[in-house]
């Protein structure tokens, strides 16, 4: 579709504003909204139901009945198949307003939530569901006057938080496991790009899912997310976002009743380029697209380029090439490729950071300004540093938006020193034509997920998660099914 055709489109919306408990759209307890802002232009979308403590413990109470009786739990896992492969349909069937809804939400360019986010999110649900009724439990090799079983049983009520950058895919990364698992799940979207939680709301009850068992709760992490992190008839928290949101939320595990806490935080993500990369103008338009893609608002950002010195100078001419193509504009443009920040608060702190790296003494090669004004929205030039050390603070703290920092090594183990020096270990990537450098590179990087000669490769089979301060459990693949689980071990005597 044309820009003209994408704007009608976003004209004939009707937003969902209230949150959905029991299977039934209800506004705030207390009557409290927010306003949702459209960050390409700064103007209200709507506002939206800001829900607190008391919306949190119906939401709780409603889960916890579904799950107790265990109209979903107790659910063949063929049957919660067939609902969760309808759901995944419906996502499918709405996959433009689905995309539309993250692009005026948030400010992602409307390409990139059609060709990535609303089919993600659809292939998530349905991977999940075609999982679970072959997701094995065990017999223990024991003496023959005995059978033990090892069986894995669903948690119970999931408290799910995503982020606001890939709100809809974060948001069935954690639904998708969890769901099919047989859990009742309590989704708390961010303030910042609720909308798309709200329309999955109302496609899973089209689709079947019982009332009770998917709930979603708007508002803001201090009052409702505070509330379902301290509930003690929540069972799990699962969680993305920033890292000291992630300690928070797990001092309040421990406060309340011990639940179970998956952290998916921050990252400061390095992108090693060795001189013998097979391919070094790939490699350059990665390294521009690793960072700007999503306006670097993407955990898995790749924000520190680690370029070895005798390529260095010609290797960054080519990376400036590539970061020119990347040009900001309106985001329900076909043609965007990069979009709006998420709101006036996110642009200010990545302005903030790009001062703080000219403070210090980097050298800015692109960008560093905010563009667009006339718009009224958010936007961010791409911004690349040259000569940053390891000592600065844009090279150790994530800024989160389309700021490069660049830093010269000259061999391989400098470079796993370099990438290693981190709060954080959520990527890294390594670019090399010789396999067993890469193996040993990848060994060595203290990262949940290393790319070689590649970034952001995988796909659903592969799990997702973090080292250190980028947080504990692991999103996608099996491995995901197996967090949103209680083991039993079951010992039957025989006569």
């Amino acid at each position: 579709m044309s820009m003209a055709e994408w704007e009608a489109r976003a004209s004939e919306l009707e937003l969902e504003w209230r949150a959905f408990i029991d299977g039934r759209f209800v506004a705030a307890q207390s009557g409290a909204t927010f306003d949702c802002i459209n960050p390409a232009n700064g103007r209200l979308l709507t506002k939206v139901a800001a829900c607190d403590a008391a919306d949190a413990e119906l939401a709780v109470e409603a889960a916890r009945r579904a799950f107790t009786d265990r109209r979903w739990a107790g659910m063949a896992p063929k049957y919660r198949k067939q609902l969760l492969l309808r759901f995944a349909a419906l996502l499918r069937e709405h996959q433009e307003e689905l995309a539309l809804l993250e692009t005026i939400d948030m400010g992602k360019p409307i390409g990139d939530a059609m060709n990535y986010d609303a089919p993600a999110a659809a292939n998530c649900i349905a991977w999940n569901a075609e999982a679970i009724d072959k997701f094995y439990d065990q017999v223990a090799p024991v003496e023959e006057d005995a059978l033990a079983l090892v069986t894995r049983e669903p948690i119970g009520v999931v408290a799910a938080i995503v982020p606001w950058n890939f709100p809809l895919v974060m948001a069935c990364w954690k639904l998708g496991p969890a769901l099919a698992t047989g859990n009742s799940v309590i989704l708390k979207p961010s303030e910042k790009s609720p909308l798309s939680a709200l329309k999955l709301a109302a496609l899973a009850k089209q689709a079947g899912i019982p009332n009770g068992v998917f709930n979603v709760l708007p508002g803001f992490g201090h009052t409702v997310g505070e509330a379902l992190a301290m509930h003690k008839d929540v069972d799990c928290i699962t969680f993305t976002g920033s890292t000291r949101v992630g300690k928070h939320l797990l001092e309040c595990a421990g406060k309340s009743n011990l639940k179970r806490t998956f952290m998916e935080c921050g990252g400061k993500s390095p992108n090693i380029i060795l001189s013998d990369a097979p391919d070094l103008d790939l490699a350059a338009r990665v390294a521009a697209s690793a960072i700007f893609y999503n306006q670097g608002e993407v955990c898995t950002a790749a924000s520190r380029l680690l370029v070895q010195n005798n390529i260095k100078s010609a290797f960054v001419d080519r990376v400036l090439e590539y970061a020119y193509e990347w040009v900001c504009d309106n985001p329900i443009d076909p043609a965007t490729r990069l979009g709006a920040m998420v709101d006036a608060a996110q642009m200010e702190q990545v302005l903030n950071y790009i001062e703080i790296g000219k403070q210090e003494g980097a050298t800015l090669l692109l960008g560093g300004e905010q563009v667009l004004r006339e718009t009224g929205g958010y936007y961010i030039a791409p911004t690349i540093f040259d000569d940053v050390h390891p000592n600065m603070r844009i090279y150790r703290e994530e800024i989160f938006g389309p700021v490069l920092s660049i830093t010269g090594f000259d061999t391989l183990e400098e470079a796993i020193n370099l990438a290693n020096d981190s709060c954080y270990g959520l990527a890294a990537a390594v670019w090399t034509a010789d396999l067993t450098r890469a193996v040993k590179a990848s060994r060595a990087l203290r990262a949940g997920t290393v790319f070689v000669n590649n970034w952001d490769g995988g796909d659903m089979t592969m799990p997702f998660g973090g080292y250190k301060q980028s947080g504990n459990g692991r999103d996608k693949s099996i491995h995901a099914l197996e967090k949103y689980t209680e083991l039993k071990s079951t010992w039957i005597q025989l006569t």
